[in-house]
């Protein structure tokens, strides 16, 4: 499945990397969110080739959403695709725009791939392994080597959002004594922790579900995991819920290995018994 899902996404890439070479037209969507022409062709090329590759797999694809279509996934895995993830860096010529594919089996991401065309690299998740990619200028995947989260460092590094950075973010990083933040756009941030460049993503404003799940599955193979603000299980799949819309993620936390507050627990405790 996941060779699938690579190639989806760099057929994508390279429709994105068309429109990104030439004037971008933006309308606006009735969140007030930008889309482009890249965001709607990426999403038909991924959809086609799901169509065709896991005919009895449902598709939770955001520009469907956002016009209306959207399955039954009760009780069954489900694909959950952002076909353009960091429009505004799209938007504003900046490299870190991704495309996102992920699989939800049991409301977790247990396959996923990540791919930024403008920096020819990707990521990808399946059987509980995480690998990062190269393509070349022709898109042909040139070297792919496998990653994970690097041990608890003495001092954190963390990664936040270019867009959307708020108090409560510098606030966490005041409180958890974090001096080194570097801040970047799309679903990269989970992938910097997931190949030991960092150490924790903290996101206090909203999400969807597409915008986090790939990202999420190689945080997740690489040793990593995703919570909530207060410490549980971030879950995919919300439906129904009485405080937003479908598909809506609360506040979550990424953290690399051994790096939320039980890591803390452990390297004291080392300590003592040292």
């Amino acid at each position: 499945m996941i060779d699938t899902l690579t190639a989806a996404a760099i057929e994508a890439g390279k429709a994105i990397l068309d429109v990104y070479a030439r004037d971008i037209a933006v309308d606006e969507k009735a969140d007030c969110s930008p889309v482009t022409e890249a965001d709607r062709c990426a999403e038909e090329i991924i959809l086609a080739i799901l169509a065709r590759s896991f005919p009895d797999i449902p598709v939770v694809a955001e520009e469907s959403v956002a016009a209306g279509a959207v399955p039954e996934i009760e009780g069954q895995r489900f694909f959950l695709v952002d076909p353009l993830d960091g429009t505004k860096e799209f938007i504003n010529r900046r490299s870190d725009f991704t495309v996102n594919i992920a699989l939800i089996s049991d409301g977790e991401p247990v396959a996923g791939v990540v791919f930024a065309p403008a920096r020819q690299v990707g990521y990808v998740a399946e059987g509980g392994r995480a690998a990062k990619f190269q393509v070349a200028a022709d898109f042909a995947v040139i070297e792919t080597t496998e990653i994970r989260c690097r041990t608890r460092p003495a001092s954190l590094t963390a990664v936040a959002s270019r867009s959307h950075s708020d108090a409560e973010t510098a606030d966490f990083l005041a409180r958890n004594a974090i001096r080194d933040c570097t801040s970047i756009g799309s679903s990269l941030k989970f992938c910097l922790l997931a190949e030991g460049l960092a150490d924790v993503y903290p996101r206090f404003g909203r999400t969807m579900e597409w915008d986090t799940a790939a990202g999420d599955a190689v945080l997740r193979a690489a040793g990593g995991r995703v919570t909530t603000l207060d410490g549980q299980p971030f879950r995919y799949g919300k439906r129904r819920q009485a405080n937003d819309c479908d598909f809506a993620n609360p506040g979550f936390i990424g953290w690399g290995r051994d790096c939320g507050p039980e890591g803390r627990e452990k390297e004291a405790d080392g300590r003592e018994s040292g």
